[in-house]
């Protein structure tokens, strides 16, 4: 892969990272501040990935068993210190967008708490330049502290970025149509997906291509990967939604889903996912069962599924074109979703 010597230039240092406890299409965060000043241009973001600037390891031994995420070992004193900072709120949070204009933005946001409780976020451009020679159409970050920054393109190349020391690395040229989705499923590795039906996971050490899976018959829309790291799921134009195992590198099952899916979504514990399709949710269970379908009252762009901060259980937010973000509480065992909140904030989709 070859280098080119574009750089991001910077006024600024990049801040210190505080550990803490916290989340905000496309998971993930951006690691270093960069400083181009930023220029007025009328865009449309198509893609934003954003992280706040903080991460919590899994305390105790039961949490370890029941986790589909491979047990780790913690000394005493820094499990003490995560408990303490469980219910912490983030204070920072990074977000990078691509645009129709072939423009990356970057956005330094920060959390405060005013005198009357509330809570205050700022968000504050960083910087802006021509990424690519065509749309963006994805855009990824690797998580806990990693310095990659991945877009994606319809001149099809993965373009890849070192946060850390401002400056692209190069371009992944390795699928032959319009990178449709990116996710880095951990700081090591990229999991890519493209209009020409394969997905790709490459190593991030040296960007070398691991896996090359192929099985849908045309465009692939998104990919979602387990919280265990070990198995990936696809949706695309065929109207199939494919299982993967990332270890081996072939596909382990597929179903036939009567329409297209747009969206494919792990939950936060990995014990179901969703998959979007126009205005319909289908939630499915491990085995590929359908457990129930949820329908909202617009077309759905994106949706995520989050933990409950300070108690059992997630919630599942959506975004769609009634300018709303849609709260919805998600039971344990059986029973229908519901709409617990709805924020209003945007006046356009």
């Amino acid at each position: 892969m070859a280098k080119q010597s574009q750089t991001i230039k910077s006024n600024e240092r990049p801040r210190k990272k505080v550990k803490i406890d916290g989340s905000l299409k496309g998971n993930v965060s951006v690691k270093a501040k960069a400083s181009i000043q930023p220029r007025s241009h009328k865009t449309t973001p198509q893609n934003v990935e954003s992280e706040p600037s903080t991460q919590t390891s899994m305390k105790g031994k039961e949490k370890e068993k029941d986790s589909p995420l491979p047990a780790t070992s913690t000394s005493t004193k820094r499990k003490g210190k995560a408990r303490e900072e469980e219910h912490q709120l983030p204070t920072a949070f990074k977000v990078v967008a691509g645009s129709y204009e072939k423009l990356l933005y970057g956005l330094d946001g920060t959390v405060t708490c005013g005198e009357d409780s509330k809570l205050q976020f700022e968000l504050k451009p960083t910087f802006i330049f021509p990424a690519h020679v065509s749309c963006i159409k994805a855009v990824a970050a690797s998580p806990h502290g990693g310095k990659w920054l991945a877009t994606g393109s319809a001149d099809e190349i993965i373009k890849v970025w070192d946060l850390r020391r401002r400056k692209e690395i190069g371009g992944l040229m390795h699928h032959e149509g319009s990178i449709t989705h990116l996710l880095f499923p951990s700081r090591s590795h990229l999991l890519s997906a493209s209009e020409d039906g394969t997905l790709c996971l490459f190593r991030a050490r040296d960007w070398a291509v691991l896996r090359s899976l192929k099985g849908h018959k045309g465009r692939v829309n998104s990919v979602a990967v387990h919280p265990s790291g070990k198995v990936a799921l696809s949706v695309g134009k065929d109207r199939a939604l494919r299982m993967w195992d990332l270890m081996r590198g072939k596909g382990v099952a597929s179903t036939k889903l009567g329409k297209e899916g747009e969206i494919v979504r792990w939950s936060s514990d990995g014990s179901k996912f969703a998959v979007q399709s126009g205005s319909t949710i289908d939630m499915y269970a491990t085995n590929m069962d359908l457990l129930y379908t949820i329908t909202h009252k617009s077309r759905i762009h994106d949706l995520k599924f989050c933990s409950r901060v300070g108690t059992e259980g997630e919630i599942l937010l959506v975004g769609a074109e009634d300018h709303k973000l849609s709260i919805y509480d998600i039971p344990k065992e059986s029973g229908t979703p519901t709409v617990n909140a709805e924020m209003v904030g945007h006046t356009n989709r």
